[in-house]
């Protein structure tokens, strides 16, 4: 078997869940099938989890002098790879000028990965008009357009691509389901949880005066990771907020009982922006077992079977119904639970997504 060599370009290091699980994951799944990828984020580890503690965004300009000039470094080393695979793009600020750079140099082809409508653009809500202005949202359709091939997390994202004439590939976003497996929980009190980011702990605030009417009538516990929020109080709820670890993720998800996974409009999350969410976190609660609560938007519409794995829920008196539902009945519980694992078995695993990615890595080899 020929060895085909893949140069792995992304934003953020492993500690950012796109490059973990569209790209690190893969790794070793893709060397079995005859392609080494070589990872290359442009930010490394105390870079990344810097770019979103308080500060002004001109204080952190600084720390992007040594990831631009390792950018720059790898041009000339571009020619040792057979394909460029670049998860949303180089860099997450400026133009596509590293893509170009790698492909004309090297002169090797490129393949996209887009796992959110990056070619959407909104206003950031970590720097405002200024961080949105730099994002230049008109880049994802030029890298579209430059590929061979773009993997994408849904089939919304899949059908902006071929509008543009570009073969796309759906592939979802996965967990090792040996990694995140469920276990027995021995909560005294049942925990609602959501693991997140500050960017989208907007959707769990829209949800707080839903779970405080629900305390009025249930005991139970709040844990949030990964709000990016030092204190959180709701009225009758103990609230565990904890930040986010890399070490800690897949214990968090094992912890819970119900989870919740709500998503809503805002200037941050327009329909369409919505409509590219790759209902990861779904396949994240299925893959340790636990039942859980979802807005049906976009592709979380087609993830699992509602009423079997989880509940959809629609407005505020819908959530209160559905999670009253779960804290009222154990038995159901633990059946969407299994009935959710069994789902996560037969349809999210690695070894079935990296058979699917290495043909298409290698297709985009073997065009001319």
């Amino acid at each position: 078997m020929q060895l085909i060599r893949v140069l792995g370009l992304s934003s953020y290091p492993v500690e950012a869940a796109a490059t973990r699980f569209r790209l690190a994951q893969f790794v070793e799944p893709l060397s079995q099938l005859g392609i080494e990828l070589n990872l290359s984020p442009f930010l490394q580890r105390d870079q990344f989890l810097g770019m979103y503690r308080p500060g002004g965004a001109l204080r952190k300009l600084p720390g992007l002098t040594r990831p631009l000039l390792d950018r720059f470094g790898l041009i000339a080393g571009a020619r040792k790879f057979d394909l460029i695979f670049v998860q949303r793009e180089a860099m997450f600020f400026g133009p596509g000028i590293f893509e170009f750079l790698y492909r004309a140099v090297g002169r090797v082809p490129m393949v996209l990965d887009l796992d959110d409508a990056t070619y959407v653009s909104y206003v950031s809500p970590s720097y405002g008009k200024l961080g949105s202005y730099f994002k230049f949202f008109g880049k994802t359709d030029k890298l579209v357009r430059a590929s061979r091939a773009v993997t994408c997390g849904n089939r919304f994202i899949a059908q902006h691509v071929e509008s543009l004439g570009v073969r796309a590939v759906v592939i979802p976003t996965v967990v090792s389901t040996d990694a995140f497996h469920p276990v027995d929980r021995a909560n005294k009190t049942p925990v609602l949880g959501w693991i997140g980011t500050h960017s989208t702990f907007p959707f769990l605030e829209s949800l707080f005066p839903v779970l405080e009417r629900l305390a009025t009538k249930h005991h139970f516990e709040l844990k949030i990771v990964g709000s990016g929020k030092t204190e959180i109080t709701l009225k009758g709820i103990r609230v565990v907020n904890v930040p986010w670890e890399l070490h800690k993720e897949i214990g968090h998800f094992q912890s819970i009982d119900i989870g919740l996974y709500p998503m809503t409009l805002s200037d941050s999350a327009n329909q369409e922006w919505l409509q590219g969410k790759s209902g990861f976190k779904a396949i994240q609660y299925m893959a340790v077992g636990i039942p859980f609560v979802m807005s049906p938007v976009g592709v979380a519409t087609e993830i699992g079977e509602s009423g079997v794995t989880h509940f959809n829920a629609e407005g505020s008196d819908d959530w209160y119904t559905r999670l009253e539902q779960l804290l009222s009945d154990e038995e159901l519980c633990s059946r969407m639970g299994n009935a959710g694992r069994r789902h996560s078995l037969d349809n999210f695993t690695i070894q079935r997504q990296a058979e699917l990615l290495a043909k298409t890595l290698k297709e985009a080899c073997r065009q001319n």
